[in-house]
């Protein structure tokens, strides 16, 4: 039977989506660009709950920003002239990708004794936090790498429904066929602590979070995983993909703010962005002690199912063109 707590989660989810799709009901009455009644505040806090939500949890907050920016008709510019259809999008796009700085906050406090020890490491105090740090460096670098290289193709052709469908199809599929095999074996939970990371290790994780760039994949994931398949305890791998997604997450919040800025703060309300931080902040709080707390005693199975049901709904929703 699903707990109470797994059931409330996907209601709230439900809940959000639902707000979202009546507050595109009234759409903007303006048709150009820079525009700056293209979100509401309703709109703004939705997108923030969702991003909050999801961003730590292996479901993708990518993918369920693209599709409640698709539901509220963010981003969309149906009734745009191409030029201002492409910044549009790009606005939106930058707009999802930014608010992500809450839910980096949120980790920073509820994570501040390990931050404090990486710093520690890096002054030369602490061992374990200089070896912590290496590892996360180590873990970065190939997202970095790779990310500069392929992120404008990545947008012009992943940034869309269907591929967000079809990782979530797969990726839920892997996690059932994952929980599946191990069901009995409790391998996970006696793996190494964080403190026996290695670099080596790391490196090999960061490979991994690669996979992610593929909008519904999702981050959490795929470097959960892999720190379970390269030794780590489900605990410590847990911790490990929090404390990797702060790096890589303000990252790429840092390179589409400088890049995109302009863009985003032209087609939205400063107040919304503000609104969509805030509620990033709060319900990522909300999101990671419930997913520490859920995983403690569960596997990743509830995660599999979601996925799974999450990419039928939308692939019949887009295939009747309701969204």
């Amino acid at each position: 039977m699903i707990a109470k707590k797994q059931l409330l989660y996907v209601t709230l989810l439900t809940i959000v989506f639902t707000a979202g799709a009546m507050g595109a009901s009234s759409p903007p009455e303006t048709e150009s660009i820079p525009n700056k009644d293209q979100m509401t505040n309703g709109q703004a806090m939705v997108l923030g709950i969702v991003e909050g939500l999801t961003e730590y949890l292996p479901v993708s907050s990518t993918g369920h920003l693209l599709l409640a920016q698709r539901i509220m008709d963010i981003g969309q510019g149906r009734e745009l002239a191409e030029s201002e259809r492409a910044r549009d999008k790009e606005a939106a796009d930058a707009y999802a990708i930014c608010i992500q700085a809450g839910a980096i906050i949120a980790v920073l406090g509820l994570y501040f004794r390990r931050v404090r020890q990486m710093f520690g490491g890096l002054f030369g105090r602490d061992p374990i936090g200089l070896r912590l740090l290496i590892g996360v460096a180590a873990g970065f670098l190939p997202a970095a790498v790779l990310g500069l290289i392929f992120n404008n193709h990545i947008k012009e052709y992943l940034f869309g429904p269907w591929p967000v469908v079809a990782a979530w199809m797969v990726g839920g599929l892997a996690i059932l066929a994952v929980s599946y095999r191990n069901r009995n074996n409790r391998t996970a939970r006696s793996g190494s602590a964080l403190e026996e990371l290695t670099w080596k290790m790391a490196f090999v994780i960061g490979m991994a979070q690669c996979i992610a760039m593929w909008p519904g994949v999702s981050r959490s994931l795929v470097t959960i995983v892999g720190g379970i398949l390269v030794g780590l305890s489900l605990p410590a791998a847990v911790e490990y993909s929090f404390l990797l997604g702060v790096v890589t997450l303000g990252a790429a919040t840092a390179y589409d703010g400088l890049k995109h800025g302009q863009a985003m703060l032209q087609t939205f309300e400063p107040q919304a962005l503000a609104i969509g931080l805030f509620f990033a902040f709060i319900s990522a709080v909300i999101s990671v002690k419930w997913m520490v707390a859920y995983l403690n005693r569960h596997g990743l199975a509830i995660f599999g199912y979601y996925r799974v049901v999450l990419a039928v709904l939308t692939a019949v929703l887009l295939e009747t063109n309701i969204i």
